[in-house]
């Protein structure tokens, strides 16, 4: 019964004009597992853009720009499997609790968002069983997949930054977010800092101890799974070019971290 309702909900808000709430790459099993979790801005149809005019999807409040052509181009270069969330940030944040009230935004950078504004539980609930769901649903069976193997998976979260935010800019070109189990973020940011021409944060511009966010508390860390966030600086992505650019630097630094057969094991702080 729970199945059927949950089905219809989806159906309710994802028409056959939208498409599928989730992008994979790779196969099963897979030791290595990428998320991006704001990969696109897409809205569904029947939510008529939240009334929102395209540039403001185009911008960061609707996605994380650059993130998701770097995770398409990262995967095969590390023999990864991938995940990407297709829809909005802004339809829901496939990175925040669903209980958080950051959820679902009625404002973001200062622009409301008219269609997120007086939602009903039951809206809110089609949105999370549509699009949330979904998502995390296609990483778990990844993890399980792995496990089922005997293997213990590492799971790389790729997101990006604006280049400023309220008026102040961000010197980092790329930034590391970790908490606690450091195996794969403590030799990546040794490695990222070889390089003299990179800024590079650790815990910049965000930091993953504030807590960490959902994908990687809920999928990894709760888990022991050797992971890492990893956050581009926007401009340093927003085309196909720096796209690659950073793929390929960023499957250089990983691949002897990734390449570590000691890595694979559960974390136990």
């Amino acid at each position: 019964m729970k199945r059927r309702y949950a089905e219809m909900v989806t159906r309710t808000l994802l028409t056959a004009q939208d498409p599928d709430p989730v992008e994979r790459h790779g196969a099963n099993g897979a030791r290595i597992i990428l998320s991006c979790d704001h990969a696109g801005n897409r809205v569904p149809q029947g939510l008529a853009q939240l009334g929102l005019d395209d540039g403001a999807l185009t911008r960061h409040i609707g996605w994380d720009i650059g993130a998701a052509a770097v995770t398409r181009r990262l995967a095969p270069a590390l023999g990864a499997a991938a995940v990407l969330a297709g829809y909005s940030r802004l339809v829901i944040d496939c990175n925040r609790d669903p209980d958080d009230p950051s959820s679902i935004p009625t404002t973001s950078d200062d622009v409301v968002i008219p269609g997120n504004r007086t939602l009903s539980a039951a809206a809110r609930q089609a949105r999370r069983t549509a699009i949330f769901a979904p998502y995390h649903a296609a990483l778990a069976d990844l993890i399980e997949a792995a496990l089922g193997r005997g293997v213990v998976p590492a799971l790389i979260s790729i997101h990006s930054f604006t280049p400023s935010l309220g008026g102040k800019a961000r010197p980092w070109h790329v930034g590391v977010l970790w908490d606690g189990d450091g195996r794969i973020a403590a030799p990546l940011l040794a490695a990222l800092r070889g390089d003299a021409a990179l800024v590079v944060g650790d815990n910049e511009p965000y930091s993953a101890q504030q807590p960490a966010g959902y994908t990687m508390r809920h999928h990894a860390l709760e888990r022991g799974l050797p992971h890492v966030a990893i956050e581009v600086r926007q401009d340093e992505i927003a085309d196909d070019a720096g796209a690659a650019r950073w793929a390929e630097r960023l499957a250089t630094v990983l691949r002897p971290v990734l390449d570590d057969g000691a890595l694979y094991r559960l974390w136990q702080k």
